[in-house]
Order: C-alpha cells, then sequence, then structure tokens
C-alpha cells in the first residue's frame, strides 16, 4: 500500500520509508496484542502436539497473521504514525511549524 496523500517538501523515498516503518510500527504493535491470546491456547490435543518446534515457530506465525491484518487495515495506527513522523522530520529539517 502506497502512503496516505500528504503535503510535504520531504522526497518521496523519505516519505516511502516513513510509510514503512508507520506500517511496521501497527504490525509490530498487534504482535504485541495477539501474543497474549496464542499464549493461552493448549496445543497439546492439535495435530502437530504442541512441543517446543511448535513454540519456536509460534512467533513468526503470530508475526505475520500481524502484518495481514495490518494490510487490511488493522488498528489505524499507520497513518497517525506516519503523519508525525513527517511532521517531526520537517521540524528537524526547519520546514514545518514548530507546534
Amino acid at each position: 500500500m502506497d502512503a496516505p496523500s500528504i503535503t510535504t517538501t520531504l522526497p518521496p523515498a523519505q516519505v516511502q520509508k516513513a510509510w514503512k516503518a508507520a506500517q511496521d510500527y501497527e504490525s509490530m504493535t498487534l504482535s504485541q496484542f495477539l501474543t497474549p491470546m496464542f499464549d493461552t491456547i493448549d496445543t497439546s490435543g492439535g495435530p502437530f502436539g504442541g512441543g517446543q518446534g511448535e513454540q519456536a515457530w509460534k512467533p513468526m506465525m503470530i508475526e505475520n497473521i500481524a502484518k495481514g491484518l495490518e494490510k487490511a487495515g488493522g488498528l489505524g495506527l499507520a497513518d497517525p504514525v506516519f503523519r508525525q513522523m513527517i511532521h517531526m522530520q520537517e521540524v528537524k529539517n526547519g520546514q514545518g511549524d514548530k507546534t
């Protein structure tokens, strides 16, 4: 997904990098929300029988679920985080208002 439309004097590559970071932040946040949920599931009776192997792969599964949720709209965190990042970069570069 492309970055939301925003008026800025920052280079397009920097804007895309900020958008990617905001999306990654939302994915990480969703992953943190999902982890305790998956910790409550008893997998010993499941088709894979639980165990260390299943425990080793669970964080990667949760991370991919979180990335999928983010791409589907997530919680809506990426947009405000992105806008704040752009604002902070503009202030740092002396281009935006300092409020």
